[in-house]
């Protein structure tokens, strides 16, 4: 089996420091699994981070992703940061986006132990509900309804474009990737 592949822009690489506080902060992800059918299957769940491994849950019934899980441990986490959409070049197709986003691949399993699955709602209240909701803290009675998943990180990798300068963006700088191409007439 091969590992995941190399990035291709390096030149958006984000220091791991940097990935590794976004994958931590982070509002929602996405988890990518593959089924025994070769289809992949991506889901958005919020999560939480203990231990450096990704935490996740969702309904206890067999569905696509505990099949998917159960066929294939290897999958994939994805966090972004969308920024804003700007120009660099005269032409609609010069255009690109500032945000940040990071991909931990490793390998899920399904987490049956109820003191583990307990920490991971106890850290997952923490990270989400607000204080202004006075509900009792801790109790979760539901624990034998749900699947708690855990993707232990085995590689962590980050991109990011920062937002340039209005002073480095089209039409104050022109930094068109086809320079000698001529638009239609209309």
């Amino acid at each position: 089996m091969s590992g995941p592949p190399a990035i291709r822009r390096a030149d958006k690489l984000m220091p791991d420091e940097r990935a590794r506080e976004l994958l931590e902060r982070g509002y929602c992800g996405r988890l990518a699994t593959v089924g025994a059918d070769g289809y992949p299957y991506c889901v958005p769940l919020l999560y939480v981070v203990l231990d450096g491994a990704i935490w996740v849950h969702n309904a206890r019934g067999q569905g696509h992703l505990r099949a998917n899980v159960e066929h294939e441990a290897r999958a994939c986490f994805e966090v972004d940061e969308p920024g804003e959409v700007f120009p660099y070049g005269r032409f609609e197709c010069d255009s690109s986006i500032a945000y940040r986003s990071c991909i931990a691949f490793g390998r899920i399993r399904v987490v049956e132990e109820e003191a583990a699955q307990q920490r991971f709602f106890e850290a997952l209240m923490a990270k989400y509900a607000r204080p202004d909701w006075q509900r009792p803290a801790g109790f979760f009675p539901r624990l034998n309804q749900i699947t708690v998943y855990v993707l232990e990180v085995e590689r962590l990798t980050g991109k990011e474009t920062p937002l340039p300068a209005k002073a480095d963006q089209w039409p104050a700088r022109d930094q068109t990737k086809t320079p000698n191409a001529v638009p239609p007439r209309r």
